[in-house]
This record gives C-alpha cells, sequence and structure tokens, in this order.
C-alpha cells in the first residue's frame, strides 16, 4: 500500500520540493514549503510590522513572490535564502510606508502653509474637500508653478531632484513653489466669492 502524496511531500528535503517545482510548476510544493516555514515567516513579520495583520498579509505575500523567486535563483540553502528574501520584503514595505508617510506629512504642510487662511474662513470644511477645491484650481497656476509644487508636495520630491528633472536652477525651482503657492491662496480666495 502506497503512502498518500501529501505524507511523501512531507518527507522530501527543501531543496528536492524547490526542483519539483521548477520542473513541474506545481504549487503544492510551495505549499509543502509554506506549511514548514510560515510560522517563522510570520514570526519575523511581526517582528518587523509590529501587526499581526499586516505580518499576516506580508507572509502571504511573500509565499507569493516565491512562486516567481524559486523559478529565477538557485538555492542551496532554503531556510537562509528565506529569511534573507522575507526580511528584505519587510524592510521595502516599511520604506515605503516611510515614504507614503513623509508625502502626506508633506502635503500637510503644503495645506497649512498655503491654506491657514482658508481654514480660518471655513473651519468646518473637511481637509477632503478643500483638496478638491485645490486639485480642481491648481491646472490653473502656470505649467512651471503646477509642476513643481506637484513634484515638490505631492510626489515628495527634493529641490535638488525638481532642479535634475525640470533643468530648473534650485533658485527658480524654489520660486515656482512660493510663486505657486501664492497664487494657489489668491485663486482659492477667488473661487470663494
Amino acid at each position: 500500500m502506497s503512502s498518500s502524496p501529501k505524507i511523501e511531500l512531507a518527507k522530501l528535503p527543501d531543496n528536492e520540493l524547490i526542483e519539483r517545482f521548477r520542473y513541474s510548476h506545481d504549487n503544492q510544493y510551495v505549499g509543502e514549503l509554506y506549511t514548514r516555514y510560515a510560522h517563522l515567516v510570520l514570526g519575523l513579520c511581526i517582528k518587523y510590522f509590529e501587526d499581526v495583520d499586516m505580518a499576516k498579509d506580508a507572509t502571504m505575500s511573500i509565499f507569493e513572490l516565491l512562486l516567481h523567486e524559486l523559478k529565477r535563483h538557485h538555492i542551496d540553502h532554503f531556510k537562509s535564502w528565506l529569511y534573507t528574501v522575507s526580511k528584505n520584503y519587510c524592510l521595502q514595505e516599511l520604506r515605503k510606508k516611510k515614504s507614503r508617510n513623509k508625502k502626506e506629512d508633506l502635503f500637510k504642510d503644503f495645506l497649512q502653509d498655503t491654506m491657514e487662511s482658508e481654514l480660518d474662513m471655513h473651519p468646518k470644511e473637511h481637509k477632503e474637500l478643500l483638496l478638491l477645491r485645490m486639485e480642481k484650481l491648481l491646472p490653473t497656476l502656470k505649467n512651471n508653478q503646477r509642476l513643481c509644487l506637484k513634484m515638490f508636495y505631492l510626489e515628495g520630491k527634493s529641490y535638488v531632484d525638481i532642479s535634475y528633472e525640470l533643468n530648473f536652477s534650485l533658485k527658480e525651482v524654489k520660486s515656482h513653489i512660493q510663486n505657486g503657492k501664492r497664487n494657489l491662496k489668491i485663486k482659492m480666495q477667488e473661487d470663494d466669492v
């Protein structure tokens, strides 16, 4: 009597599972690796994210990533390779989150710098409505001002990055941002009338 396929998979070493997956593209082999190592990946993700739900999502994403990565790389020591892939994934996600937070902070600064009087005049108006008004009026600015505001506040680029991409001097970039903020503020006040 032969043993079930599940038991046979459990007996195979990691490298054999990887080779069989590379040859057959059958996800059951990665599924067995998941069974063996998901708890370790989850623990690592919890350490980085400090949030169990986020860590569970990351664990699933990492094993989905393995479906592609295992075909591309020759792996001698799967457990240590998986640790490195998982750690890099977590760090990359944290960098993305930090970048999003930086952009949000820059945009809040922009709102505060540009719209202080608007916020004073309309204290009950939600930020979302204010943003919609800004989005509507942003295209009415001069092209260079609009581009510099968008790149600095919405994309989180530095003066140097903007200068390089648009071939402006740093002084021109700063001037376009200042003038753009002032003109947007004026346009928003005119829009109120």
